[in-house]
């Protein structure tokens, strides 16, 4: 908390030696709305409580639910899902179904429901287990308590932004907060393309031995598949978010500490897509959106419900599908457990050779040459 308001601290103490010359830019609004905790209930909490900029984005907290779910500003409510990771979520495109696909794709959070990022910014300070505000209008409120915001405001979204005599859809001084947020998560800090991945593309990093089969092995559509769902491009392409933004169901098991800490009944099924408001299509239920890699050797734990908290172990639970020696969760010591959703599991995604496990370090190595050059202290070694 106290690194927060440092952090507004510094940001506010230069936003007021903004001149008319150079007048603060909408993304530049949006950094300091994202580190304002000032935008939940009890003010403490803020946008970078959940994705800390100095952690990948993600939510690192002790006490964020033993890593698989976000405390809220309430100081006891708990999502019942695992915060994704805020950084390269600029590269999904808005949600929408592509009809040569006969995919959905895009969108934002786990099951698309946020079209765009400044949709997806209006949720939690909404949301009452989150930011915990009781309305558009209370947030707008805590904007006109700062001199700063309410001129800023006016100057980039007119003079009569916190006019509400006329009805709208949506506030719009509210959205403005969520288009400057928007215009932030859009700037190059969330998408910096500079892991060693990055960095070998350009001759300035030369891949380890292991290094090089996990690259090797990741594009092979001879050995696994990750690239059905975690490449966009083609191989070795410049500036790859390493996702394809659609959806899978890889039978992630339910996991029994989120729906506890959630107050959720044990055996509540949580159906991803299905959940989206614009999905009623039931061969869809149990589908999540694919994360992007980049980070994810820093962005512990993992799945949509945080249910396995090692990289390896992921590798690992892919790899059950396909080799018969894999039947134990290296976490539990316990046989895996069934999937959340059996019935529209992507079986035909999940095929693939089996892996011996110096072919799993492989690709972990691979996978945490994907971080950005300044989380790389992050990673375990």
């Amino acid at each position: 908390m106290k690194k927060i308001v440092y952090c507004l601290f510094i940001t506010l103490a230069a936003a007021s030696h903004v001149n008319a010359e150079t007048q603060m830019t909408e993304a530049q609004l949006g950094q300091i709305l994202f580190l304002d905790p000032n935008f939940s209930a009890n003010r403490t909490m803020s946008c970078s409580t959940c994705h800390d900029p100095a952690k990948a984005f993600t939510d690192h907290r002790e006490n964020a639910g033993n890593g698989v779910a976000s405390l809220g500003d309430d100081g006891h409510s708990f999502g019942g899902r695992n915060a994704p990771m805020a950084g390269y979520a600029n590269t999904s495109p808005s949600f929408h179904f592509d009809a040569a696909l006969k995919e959905y794709v895009g969108g934002q959070f786990w099951d698309g429901r946020a079209n765009t990022l400044a949709d997806q910014a209006m949720g939690p300070p909404l949301n009452p287990a989150e930011m915990g505000l009781p309305s558009a209008q209370a947030l707008v409120e805590r904007i006109q308590e700062n001199p700063f915001y309410v001129t800023t405001f006016k100057r980039l979204y007119g003079e009569s932004v916190f006019d509400s005599s006329t009805k709208h859809d949506v506030l719009p001084a509210f959205q403005g907060f969520a288009n400057a947020i928007q215009a932030f998560e859009n700037t190059k800090q969330f998408a910096t393309y500079d892991s060693k991945y990055d960095r070998f593309l350009k001759g300035e990093y030369e891949l380890t031995v292991l290094e090089d089969l996990g690259r090797t092995l990741f594009f092979s559509n001879n050995n696994v598949n990750c690239n059905s769902c975690h490449l966009l491009k083609t191989e070795d392409s410049k500036q790859e978010p390493f996702t394809n933004h659609q959806y899978r169901n890889i039978g992630v098991p339910s996991n029994a500490e989120i729906l506890r800490l959630a107050g959720l009944k044990a055996g509540h099924i949580d159906h991803g897509l299905l959940e989206n408001p614009a999905v009623s299509d039931p061969q869809y239920d149990g589908k999540f959106k694919n994360p992007s890699l980049r980070n994810v050797a820093v962005t512990a734990p993992y799945m949509h419900n945080g249910v396995f908290k090692e990289l390896r172990t992921v590798m690992e639970f892919y790899d059950h599908y396909n080799n018969p020696e894999r039947t134990i969760n290296p976490e539990t010591g316990l046989p895996w457990e069934l999937p959340e959703v059996p019935n529209t599991v992507d079986k035909a995604d999940l095929e693939a050779q089996a892996l011996t496990d110096r072919k799993i370090d492989a690709l972990v190595a691979f996978m945490k040459i994907l971080t950005d050059k300044r989380f790389e202290p992050l990673i375990e070694k």
